[in-house]
């Protein structure tokens, strides 16, 4: 049988203050440490029912547990994807490749923003651009939880968390206002990164 390999919550890739005012040191603290953390106690857990019940050969809980993997797992993913597409510095809009690739799929970058709002203010969950290997365009995603709405084989290159811990606190029910702010710390040039790394590796 395979080593396993506890997951392991990432640091943030800035200081809990570094966001504001758009999102407050608080809001970090809780989300990341209490939240983020939750979601890989809970892959680590299920992983290790899963592994458990194989070697016992009992299998009456595997399937919660893998429930449980999906939700926890793609949580911890998504939050670590989160954390890296904003950054202190970021802000404006995308250029060079993803721009270009942005304004072929949506018609204008205008457009793809427009939908991707509509998409985090339908979402129960996260709003996401992923890019589909088997259309080879971008899309817009609403996922609902961490699980519900996924587009298969899809990479996602840019998350927003938009479940209420990642905004009340800061904006109350004004999820429109936390939308707008997100995008004055967005990290395109790491969102440009994740989307050449697919890339290159798909066409």
């Amino acid at each position: 049988m395979s080593e396993y390999s506890e997951p392991e919550l990432p640091p943030l890739p800035y200081d809990y203050d570094a966001l504001e005012p758009h999102i407050s040191e608080q809001v970090l603290e809780w989300h990341h440490d209490t939240h983020h953390q939750g979601y890989v106690n809970g892959l680590d857990s299920a992983e290790k029912t899963l592994a458990e019940n194989r070697e016992a050969g009992e299998f009456g809980s595997s399937g919660a547990a893998i429930r449980n993997v999906t939700h926890n797992g793609s949580g911890h993913y998504l939050h670590t994807l989160f954390w890296e597409n904003m950054d202190p510095n970021g802000g404006g809009e995308p250029d060079g490749d993803l721009r270009e690739r942005i304004e072929a799929d949506f018609g204008s970058y205008e457009g793809w923003k427009g939908e991707f709002e509509a998409a985090a203010g339908a979402a129960g969950g996260w709003a996401l651009l992923v890019y589909d290997p088997v259309a080879k365009q971008l899309r817009n995603l609403v996922v609902d939880k961490h699980d519900q709405g996924a587009l298969w084989g899809s990479h996602p290159i840019l998350a927003l968390d938009v479940w209420e811990h990642s905004y009340y606190y800061d904006y109350g029910p004004d999820r429109g206002d936390f939308i707008d702010n997100f995008f004055e710390v967005v990290d395109w040039d790491k969102v440009a990164q994740e989307y050449e790394k697919v890339v290159g590796r798909i066409e």
